[in-house]
């Protein structure tokens, strides 16, 4: 028979399981890069996050091991995102066409003149 830490385990890593899923296909229905990087970043995080830690739920042997996987990749998932958005946005990648707000634009125009005081 199961003990309730063992069930835990299973529900976190279908939810896990369920955010991967759910991150993929926002992969292929979002427009443009950024959208796609956010939905990818947001959804695999918390479903890499959920899956493994469910595993290391279900065989507490393994825990302390899940346990190191996943604040390493809640650590470096969104900071390599943030970095790859940072790039593509310098490197000239367009946003999409319906996109009103561009930010970052006015954020990069600010950081230039405060160079050029400089």
């Amino acid at each position: 028979m199961m003990d309730i830490i063992e069930i835990i385990g299973y529900i976190l890593a279908s939810v896990g399981v369920l955010f991967l899923f759910l991150g993929g296909l926002g992969i292929l229905r979002m427009p443009d890069v950024y959208n796609r990087m956010q939905a990818g970043t947001k959804a695999t995080t918390l479903g890499a996050v959920g899956t493994i830690m469910g595993v290391g739920l279900i065989h507490p042997e393994w825990f302390f091991k899940t346990l190191i996987i996943s604040l390493f990749i809640l650590l470096s998932n969104p900071i390599s995102s943030h970095a790859l958005a940072r790039g593509s946005y310098r490197s000239g990648i367009k946003l999409w066409q319906k996109k009103k707000i561009d930010a970052y634009k006015n954020a990069l125009k600010k950081e230039k003149e405060k160079n050029e005081a400089a």
